[in-house]
């Protein structure tokens, strides 16, 4: 009797679960393919990360260079009499070596700080991407969100469901006419094309 009523439970739970699992509405989603679309967002990306390389990036090291060179000439200058001042000496060397450490691996340092600066210049782009989603999921009831790179090549959802073009469109940004016509196509044309983005 208990076991029957075991095996009932089961399969109601089972039933539920896959209930359940059929009434999820899944998207999925690529925040980099939007922030490409943006107007002229590669252009700027490039100047202002030229410019930081070769301005500020580019006077950090050489200060950093020449702050190296003096603290090393004043160090083989005064290491012996530093060396009777075990604190001192302590201290020179520590100084010295962050010095000596940041313009060796000077290269790892400036790929870190330009990608720092790009993801600042790129937050408010990513900021109005992640509000239009937010209103794209609530809109179309998607229950969840996938990153499109971790969906398999050998099984595609629905065009319909790439909700990059429907953020996208939100957003008003131009989409290549193929995935526009293909996703009207999907979609029944329910969706109005998206008009020209303003610059900016």
């Amino acid at each position: 009797m208990k076991k029957g009523f075991l095996v009932a439970v089961i399969l109601f739970i089972a039933a539920s679960f896959t209930t359940s699992a059929t009434a999820q509405k899944i998207g999925y989603f690529d925040d980099q393919s939007v922030i490409a679309l943006f107007p002229g967002i590669q252009e700027k990306l490039d100047t202002v990360l030229k410019s930081y390389a070769q301005d500020t990036l580019q006077e950090e090291y050489n200060y950093t260079l020449k702050d190296y060179q003096i603290k090393d000439s004043i160090f083989r200058r005064d290491s012996a009499e530093l060396s009777k001042k075990a604190k001192a000496f302590e201290m020179a060397t520590t100084d010295l070596n962050k010095l000596k450490y940041k313009l060796i691996n000077w290269q790892q340092y400036q790929q870190s700080m330009m990608q720092q600066k790009e993801e600042a210049l790129l937050l408010p782009y990513r900021q109005k991407v992640a509000a239009a989603l937010s209103e794209v999921v609530a809109e179309n009831k998607y229950t969840l969100v996938l990153k499109a790179d971790a969906l398999s090549p050998y099984a595609q959802p629905s065009i319909a469901d790439n909700l990059t073009i429907r953020v996208a469109i939100k957003l008003k940004l131009n989409l290549p006419k193929d995935v526009e016509e293909a996703f009207k196509a999907a979609t029944g044309g329910a969706t109005k094309a998206a008009a020209p983005a303003k610059k900016g």
